[in-house]
């Protein structure tokens, strides 16, 4: 059974729509479990779930038989979400009879949810003539069918969505995480790395013959590239080796590779595309024999396949063409693929793959461009040139939206500008309640291109300034010298305002080309200063080139990340003293900047107190300390509704290291989205935080919160808050105080109000 589920969920896999994704499930199932029927029944729009696809019973039920939830079989185990084994269908009150499948010949009916994201999207059946309950062997295999492909039915139901030649487009939504906020509309243009047979974006053909003449022109480079290297290689491989040369001749010439190819061009797919299909065809009927030498002719096939869509493709990226208002999507997006759009005509990213912390979102954010990443379930391959809408706050993706939902949309975006606008007045203005409470706001940058931004927007200091960016815009880490350059570009642009540095952040997922990590659990293993102190010599040149950098201006603040106890900070503590002892043994000019912790992970919350006493300075990481406190990668798409910022264990300890650090006389600030949410950022400010550091963009909004309230407003929504014990009820609470306050359109765009 267990090799039976590997080669379903492979073949599924590789399906390239909804149509051939159900043909296998229920082709392959029934042939799996021995009966007579399988069936997959999918939701629709409208909440009904169809008959999809069945084998066993009469083809013309299929998209006929509808039922609700609750009716019938199919709805009871929609109701249940768990599955339904019966000896005698028909003997069961929720029984009901459709003439037209032709079922009532069978008697024994097994039906189990598939679900995804705690929906269930349809149901998966077996059913047999003779009367007998099905084993538990039988219904654990379905059960783990259906788990196993639940994320694949909703991909190719997704995919399914899409528009194929001649039929209409039908509006999706598709989640993943915020990378970078804002709303972007325009047209999607999707990029893949070369040769990635799984990748190849959908596109049209306008010129049928032109587009054969194409193919048939990189088979014949492909050919000759294949006989030059046979003639190279002739005389240092054997007579079994070099008919592998043959064979890949031989599959080049052969007529129905080409002939397959040329149809699908004629329906008008483009050749990248149609030879990307019928290439991942071929490999899954190689992969899925039984015989362990057809079997390894699929990586042959793949080669092959390889080798042909280089030449296609790279004649195609020659000629790209980027609409005004693009959104780029890939699977995996990079530096080098945004950098190749024009500037003034990149709107908006979608990533399948990364996460909020990815390089590809610290970019967008640095440039103000709205990005979603992790989209998983998006079918990217098939989104070339649609209309697509990017909800960089929700880390929503909507493609093909429809009239209604575009001017919704539109009027978001138009309303963001508007803001942005009115807020420009308050850059010069001190961020203070209207009692005269002043709280400072810092911003957290990474990039030269952050430091315009901030500067315009008033900041008084960065909190944060993530030195990792430099490292990860390198092959290799970047030398004393080279760090020294940077810090200093830092530390003058902001000077005489406080420049926190933190050292070196990698690990988690923050990896290094050039350093990789591989852990099974990166995000509880190596990573921060456990990093940085296995390795003296990266920490100590790094810190040598802040202090240096810092000589004459001496506003930097060094900041320590993941300290988890009392021993990690006095070894670090230790390599700083070395380093600064070192510089003035080698007669430079320097000071001792004040050093301090980040407080992220639960350790260092209950350890605030002794770790205060050790620094002159606290600074909170509320996005890692949120993660680690609730158990929720805050990357992760399928947990994502779980990450509650505004949880009451996670106020609980923000107000423990806050009165922690402050018992010790040290002041204590906090970093992460956490202090950018102006809502949030009342609180905070009622705590005692003495300074809040956030993305560029919020700032002007806190400001604006800040400044409409007065602290007894702030500290009676405090008291209350910290009563309650649900993270809805809280955020309901911070809305009431916002709509007294007149702010609330300054804080949520009407995207949150959907």
């Amino acid at each position: 059974m267990l090799n039976s589920l590997r080669s379903i969920v492979q073949e599924v896999n590789s399906a390239r729509d909804l149509h051939k994704a159900l043909a296998i499930i229920v082709t392959r199932v029934k042939q799996a479990m021995h009966t007579q029927v399988c069936s997959v029944y999918l939701r629709d729009p409208d909440g009904d779930y169809v008959l999809m696809a069945t084998e066993g019973l009469k083809q013309e039920a299929v998209g006929q038989v509808r039922l609700g939830r609750g009716e019938g079989l199919v709805g009871r185990v929609v109701s249940r979400e768990e599955p339904v084994n019966l000896e005698d269908a028909e003997s069961h009150p929720s029984y009901q009879y459709f003439p037209e499948t032709g079922e009532e010949r069978y008697s024994s009916f097994l039906g189990v949810p598939i679900i995804h994201h705690r929906q269930v999207l349809g149901v998966l059946v077996v059913q047999q003539i003779e009367q007998r309950r099905f084993d538990e062997g039988d219904e654990a295999f379905l059960v783990t069918m259906s788990a196993q492909l639940a994320g694949v039915i909703a991909h190719a139901e997704a995919t399914g969505t899409m528009v194929t030649v001649g039929n209409a487009a039908t509006q999706a939504k598709f989640v993943g995480v915020s990378g970078a906020p804002g709303i972007a509309i325009g047209e999607a243009v999707v990029v893949a790395p070369l040769a990635d047979l799984k990748s190849v974006p959908y596109r049209l053909c306008e010129d049928v013959e032109a587009e054969i003449e194409f193919f048939q022109s990189c088979l014949m480079a492909v050919r000759d590239d294949i006989k030059g290297l046979g003639r190279q290689l002739e005389e240092r491989l054997n007579r079994e080796e070099r008919a592998l040369f043959d064979a890949y001749l031989a599959m080049l010439d052969d007529a129905s590779l080409g002939g397959e190819v040329i149809t699908k061009i004629r329906e008008g797919t483009c050749a990248p595309y149609a030879w990307s299909e019928v290439i991942l065809e071929h490999e899954n009927t190689f992969a899925s024999m039984s015989d362990a030498y057809l079997r390894e002719r699929a990586t042959d096939v793949r080669d092959l396949g390889r080798r042909v869509l280089a030449y296609l493709q790279e004649s195609n990226q020659q000629c790209q063409v980027y609409p005004d208002q693009t959104i780029l999507i890939g699977d995996d997006l990079t530096a080098s693929m945004l950098g190749e759009v024009p500037e003034h005509k990149l709107a908006g990213l979608i990533s399948v793959q990364g996460s909020s912390n990815s390089h590809v979102a610290i970019l967008a954010r640095a440039m103000g461009i709205p990005t979603v990443m992790g989209a998983v379930d998006l079918p990217y391959t098939r989104m070339d040139g649609r209309p697509v809408i990017v909800d960089g706050y929700k880390g929503a993706v909507y493609s093909d939206p429809g009239a209604q939902l575009t001017k919704h949309y539109t009027a978001i975006a138009r309303e963001e500008e508007e803001l942005v606008k009115g807020l420009e007045a308050l850059k010069d203005l001190p961020c203070e309640t209207l009692d005269k409470y002043r709280l400072p706001l810092w911003v957290n940058t990474g990039l030269m291109t952050d430091v315009v931004r901030s500067l315009e927007r008033g900041a008084e200091g960065v909190g944060l300034y993530r030195t990792e960016v430099p490292f990860l815009l390198r092959d290799r880490f970047p030398s004393e010298e080279e760090q020294r350059v940077i810090y200093r570009e830092q530390l003058e642009a902001f000077a005489p305002h406080t420049v926190t540095m933190r050292t070196l952040d990698i690990g988690g997922d923050k990896a290094l080309p050039y350093f990789p990590i591989e852990e099974a659990n990166p995000f509880l293993g190596w990573r921060g200063i456990r990093v940085t102190l296995d390795h003296p010599e990266i920490f100590l040149a790094q810190i040598r080139a802040m202090i240096k950098a810092s000589s004459g201006l001496d506003n930097l603040r060094i900041l320590l990340p993941m300290i988890s106890g009392v021993q990690e900070l006095e070894e670090a503590k230790t390599l700083i003293y070395r380093a600064y002892h070192e510089l003035l043994e080698e007669d430079y000019d320097v000071k001792l900047p004040p050093i301090g912790v980040m407080i992220e992970v639960p350790a260092a919350v209950y350890q605030a107190r002794e770790l205060a006493a050790r620094v002159d300075f606290l600074s909170v990481g509320s996005n890692d300390l949120t993660q680690y406190l609730l158990a929720v990668d805050r990357n992760n798409a399928r947990v994502a509704d779980l990450y509650q910022a505004f949880h009451p264990a996670v106020l609980r300890a923000l107000l423990q290291v806050v009165q922690d650090g402050h018992s010790q006389g040290v002041s204590v600030g906090i970093c992460g989205e956490f202090a950018g949410d102006p809502g949030a950022a009342i609180i905070l400010m009622a705590m005692g935080y003495d300074v809040l550091s956030m993305n560029a963009t919020n700032l002007p909004k806190v400001k604006s919160v800040i400044r409409a309230v007065n602290l007894a407003q702030a500290e009676t929504l405090l008291d209350d808050v910290m009563r309650l014990s649900d993270a809805a009820e809280v955020r309901a609470r911070v809305e009431q105080t916002l709509q007294e306050a007149g702010v609330t359109r300054v804080v949520r765009p009407l995207s949150e109000a959907e």
